[in-house]
């Protein structure tokens, strides 16, 4: 699609249930995932394309990217060691939205993904999403104990315009902590 696009309202309310693609290499340092594509993001076919979505002022921030990259621009995060993938692939107007039955479903999908791609790190984008996903109701923000295969796995907040609990300096100093141990 045209990097200038917005698609209409039309288009964002026809979006429910679509997807986007991985964006997804072998041997990426870090393999961000959210929790399900938002409606303007399927509408468009670019990861975390919402406005008022945080996550790329974020990397920027944090250092993971020399310069803010645009949606439209995902391709280049590759060129930095990252990609991006999704617990669930069906987009929707809120996270809400998605089910306990599919964030489960979706960490089994998940593991495959890790295995088969090897990143470094698996970064989570949310919490609640990782302790439904992955069983471990105790969680917390920032490195997990456990393995997929030789994936380390690191919890970050979500970076929703809607996660008030964590405003721009928040998250960058959290997103940073993940860059500081590589």
């Amino acid at each position: 699609m045209n990097k200038f696009y917005k698609p209409t309202k039309e288009e964002i309310a026809a979006a429910a249930g679509g997807k986007v693609n991985d964006l997804i290499a072998e041997n990426l340092q870090v393999l961000f995932c959210g929790i399900n594509p938002s409606l303007y993001t399927a509408a468009t076919g670019f990861n975390f394309a919402r406005p008022g979505n945080r996550f790329w002022p974020t990397l920027y921030a944090a250092g993971f990217t020399p310069r803010l990259l645009k949606p439209y621009e995902q391709e280049e995060l590759l060129d930095y060691g990252c990609g991006i993938t999704n617990f669930v692939e069906r987009a929707t107007a809120t996270a809400a939205e998605v089910s306990t039955k599919e964030l489960i479903e979706g960490g089994e999908i998940l593991v495959q993904k890790v295995l088969e791609f090897e990143p470094k790190v698996l970064a989570m984008l949310g919490i609640t999403a990782y302790r439904t996903a992955f069983g471990r109701k105790n969680a917390s923000i920032g490195p997990q104990p456990e393995l997929i295969g030789k994936t380390r796995l690191w919890v970050l907040p979500n970076p929703s315009g809607l996660n008030a609990h964590y405003p721009p300096e928040a998250l960058a100093r959290e997103y940073g902590q993940l860059l500081k141990n590589f």
